[in-house]
């Protein structure tokens, strides 16, 4: 069995996950988010794709997971669920009603449960068959931040592998500064930054690398097609190292050849609002003072209408599509407070279109009892790859 946790973090998060369901007034909750079936269980597997239900109770009954075929030895060798159910693809399967099945076994016939609506793991067309299954059978409440709520506070053991991911980070802007230059492929700094992050021991991130140069450097999301940097460039890189699904981002925009003046005063500001991000991070501190600073060194520069309307997110364990474990998001007015061990990933970010120019840093960091804890060793000054 591959299990990354002790027995007893397990033992305390699912105690953790039914207390809060005795609160709200559920008898069970009906697990999707994948994330959410790694936290509680272990269960590590792509699977989600298809439909796919744990269920945690309120009482002492145990965990069953509801999955397909193929994944009956990723739950067993990956997880602590025992009691596992097959749903077989057939021209007439009906998941949702077998799923039925195992909820009357465990007398949950007219009971309220709370089911994971915001999740990758439930398409629409799943929830509306899972409704006219259980429509007058029990009643169903949206109850998608019972788990995510418990996963943004990290435990040391989850805090020790988002710093492994962090050295991974480390180590992959390392490299693919060093493959970057004047004529080098897209495809091989891409590569590079991959490759140290395998080596390292890591895994693939559930996104990116964002990479782009040229006017694709202004761009905020990936898009296909690699080019050659020309002698005179910029280079955005936006990435995540990831180890045991646990995830810490790094962003950078660098100069190729030599950089403008116009690209260098970019650079300070977005040093300087970083800077001033970093220090508002402070546990008990409303989450929105994050990106107020933001704001504020930007707009104090003239920049306002080139930055971002938020500055960053919320990590953790994640799956594709996205290394986004969100909420939270860091705009202005989130009213949520900052706690140690959260981790979150700050960016600060400059779209200059009519001059073609971009400019972006970011950084993961760890909240603790007197602040930021910056995971990157690795300085965020203006780079020239030469």
């Amino acid at each position: 069995m591959t299990l990354h946790f002790e027995a007893a973090e397990f033992e305390q998060r699912i105690s953790n996950a039914r207390r809060i369901l005795a609160e709200r007034g559920l008898a069970a909750i009906l697990i999707f988010a994948q994330e959410s079936h790694y936290y509680l269980s272990g269960y590590d597997t792509t699977g989600y794709v298809f439909f796919q239900c744990l269920v945690l109770t309120a009482d002492q009954q145990p965990l069953t997971l509801l999955t397909r075929r193929p994944d009956l030895e990723q739950a067993r060798r990956t997880s602590i669920i025992e009691d596992i159910r097959i749903w077989y693809d057939r021209e007439d399967a009906s998941p949702t009603d077998e799923l039925r099945e195992i909820l009357a076994e465990k007398g949950l016939a007219g009971a309220r449960m709370g089911v994971e609506l915001d999740s990758y793991g439930l398409r629409a067309h799943d929830y509306e068959r899972l409704k006219t299954t259980l429509n007058g059978w029990c009643e169903l409440e949206d109850a998608s931040s019972l788990v995510r709520g418990l996963r943004l506070i990290k435990s040391e053991t989850e805090l020790a592998y988002v710093r492994r991911a962090a050295e991974l980070a480390d180590a992959s802007l390392l490299a693919m500064l060093e493959t970057a230059g004047p004529g080098a492929f897209e495809g091989d700094i891409a590569a590079a930054g991959t490759g140290a992050i395998l080596s390292g021991g890591g895994e693939p991130a559930p996104s990116g690398p964002v990479l782009g140069s040229g006017d694709r450097a202004l761009l905020i999301r990936s898009a296909t097609g690699f080019r050659h940097l020309d002698a005179q460039d910029q280079l955005t890189m936006e990435f995540a190292g990831s180890y045991r699904h646990y995830c810490a981002c790094l962003m950078r925009t660098v100069a190729i050849g030599s950089g403008s003046e116009k690209h260098r005063q970019m650079s300070r500001v977005t040093k300087d609002a970083l800077s001033a991000m970093t220090e508002a991070a402070r546990p008990g501190y409303p989450l929105g003072k994050i990106d107020d600073a933001h704001r504020r060194i930007y707009d104090e520069n003239s920049y306002g209408d080139l930055r971002m309307a938020a500055c960053g997110y919320s990590l953790g364990a994640s799956f594709r599509p996205t290394w986004m474990d969100v909420p939270p998001m860091l705009y202005s007015g989130n009213p949520l407070l900052a706690e140690p061990g959260m981790v979150l990933f700050l960016h600060a970010i400059l779209i200059d279109s009519p001059a073609n120019l971009a400019m972006s840093l970011g950084h993961t960091i760890i909240i603790t009892d007197s602040g930021a804890e910056v995971l990157s060793r690795l300085k965020p000054d203006y780079i020239i790859c030469t």
